[in-house]
Order: C-alpha cells, then structure tokens, then sequence
C-alpha cells in the first residue's frame, strides 16, 4: 500500500506542478490579452481622431490645406515688411516735424530779435515767410498721416480677416 500511497502522492505533486505551470501560462495569456486589447483601443482612438479630422478639413486633401496656410503666411510676412516700411516712413515724418520745429523756433528768434530792433517790414516778411512754411509742412504731415490711418486701417481688417479664418478653421 505504501507504493500506491507514494506514487498517488507522486502524482499529485506532478499535477500541482502542472496546474501551476497552466495557471502562469493563463496569467501570462491575460496579461498578453490586455496589452493586445490596450493597443486595439489605442488604434481605434487613432483611427477616430483621424476621420475628426478628416471632417473638418473636409475631405480637403492635405496638399490644399498646406497651400492655404503657406499662402496666408505669405501675406502675413506681407504685412509685417508694409508695417515695417510704415515705421519707417513715421520716423521720417518724425525727423521732418523736428526739422519743422527746430526752424519754427529759428523764425521766431529772428522775430523776437527783429522785433526789438522794432523793425516791422523785417517781421511781416519773416511772419510771410514762417507762414507758408508752416502751412507746407502741416500739409504734407496731414497727408501722410491719412495715408498712415489707411494702411492702419487695411492692415487691423487684413489681421481680422486673419483671425477669423484661423478661428474658423479651428472650429472646423
């Protein structure tokens, strides 16, 4: 009886060692299962936001799309150069209304100077003279100031115009 009680036990003990190795091999197929369902889910959400996508960019090829943003970059860099070259041209106005104003200030030194002399002939000249200097820069400053405020002005619509295609394509 011995024998049989041994070799039941034997038995046992290989079947334990069995269900041991089957019950590892089952954990490592779940384990194996749930990284293979984790990358399925991921792919699903990979494949869901690509037809989002795909909708709002309305099936436009990707090619049209680029065109478009490398056009609108192109009239951005537009801008900036127009913006560029119309700081340049208020620092000109700048220097010209200090050139006005330095003669300006040389005019009426030479008046006040004539006047004590109280020469009067000499004053009304210089007061003609100032006059229509004064009046020739003031022209031309008004000039450019409204030719500033358009381009002002175009550029602020082309900037919203800008934004709102950016917001829209957003939404979109």
């Amino acid at each position: 009886m011995s024998c049989t009680i041994e070799k039941a036990l034997a038995d046992a003990k290989a079947l334990v060692e069995r269900l041991r190795d089957h019950d590892d091999a089952a954990e490592s197929l779940i384990e194996q299962t749930t990284a293979l369902n984790k990358r399925v889910e991921a792919m699903k959400q990979y494949q869901e936001e690509i037809q989002e996508l795909n909708e709002v960019a309305r099936h436009r090829p990707r090619s049209t799309l680029v065109m478009g943003i490398q056009q609108e970059n192109r009239q951005i860099r537009e801008l900036q150069q127009e913006n560029k070259e119309l700081r340049t041209s208020l620092e000109e106005h700048q220097s010209a209304l200090e050139l006005i104003m330095s003669k300006y200030r040389e005019q009426m030194f030479r008046l006040l100077m004539a006047s004590k002399k109280d020469d009067p002939g000499i004053i009304m000249k210089l007061k003609e003279q100032h006059s229509k200097e004064l009046q020739a820069h003031v022209d031309q400053i008004t000039e450019m100031a409204a030719v500033m405020r358009k381009a002002i002005e175009i550029d602020e619509q082309q900037g919203c115009k800008e934004q709102e295609r950016i917001f829209q394509l957003e939404i979109k």
